[in-house]
């Protein structure tokens, strides 16, 4: 049975994942979780810089990070994908957060069909702060996930219906990325009642089943907002993520 780990430098947990991200993390007792958006895409180099300079003006540690978002020009061949998520996670190392391939940072990473940027960028960025509330559930974070196993080595042979972007093919999909969504959720002892936020990142249409399969589930109990762009590996059709954040801003 999968539990959640403790990041103890960090003030959060996280449900581990492959190298490049972890399921999703939650605050600790003690800690509340922030989120920052840019205004305009920072290319990841860039942007690293940014997130270090800002966690330092606001007196955090770089362990702090605990979650972001990015945006990338086109889905990515798998052997791309872990090229870059190699280059990604170099920054986490020198930050002492990533060490013998156990990566605590949730992570989404999407492709915008219309008007993509050049190179991978943030969209945004969560960390932790302390925090003297006493609410029973945590801030937390569910990282991005689109409908391939959970676990699996590859993408390739593990995509549910594969192709196959018909209305009945397009429901299968969904209904696995909200179970993994729940999956992780129920590690972290919350659910959808608690969030804030819940995204859906598709460019093909899911409103024939939106109400039986979404928000009969109480996926959409704070609205959903749907961005038209695709997940980052190629022959992938749907993601979703969410969160549960009270303090957001913009910069």
């Amino acid at each position: 049975m999968v539990t959640s780990v403790l990041f103890e430098a960090g003030g959060y947990r996280y449900v581990p994942g492959p190298f490049q991200y972890s399921g999703g993390v939650a605050a600790q007792p003690g800690f509340a979780l922030e989120r920052v958006r840019f205004i305009k895409l920072v290319p990841v180099a860039i942007g690293f810089e940014v997130i270090e300079k800002y966690l330092k003006s606001i007196g955090r540690p770089l362990t702090a990070f605990a979650a972001c978002e990015l945006r990338s020009p086109a889905p990515f061949t798998e052997a791309g994908f872990i090229a870059f998520n190699r280059v990604y996670v170099g920054t986490l190392e020198r930050w002492g957060i990533f060490a013998n391939d156990n990566n605590p940072v949730a992570r989404s990473n999407v492709c915008p069909e219309i008007n993509p940027p050049s190179e991978p960028c943030f969209e945004a960025f969560t960390y932790t702060v302390k925090s003297r509330r006493a609410d029973d559930k945590p801030d937390f974070v569910i990282a991005g996930s689109g409908e391939a196993v959970e676990g699996a080595a590859t993408y390739e042979g593990n995509i549910v219906r594969p192709g196959d972007t018909s209305p009945d093919g397009m429901r299968a999909k969904a209904e696995h990325v909200l179970s993994q969504m729940e999956r992780r959720m129920n590690i972290l002892n919350v659910g959808w009642e608690n969030a804030t936020t819940t995204q859906v990142y598709t460019v093909y249409d899911f409103h024939p089943f939106l109400a039986e399969v979404i928000v009969k589930r109480g996926a959409a109990s704070a609205g959903l907002t749907w961005y038209y762009s695709r997940p980052p590996v190629i022959g992938l059709d749907f993601e979703m993520d969410l969160r549960g954040v009270t303090v957001e801003r913009t910069i």
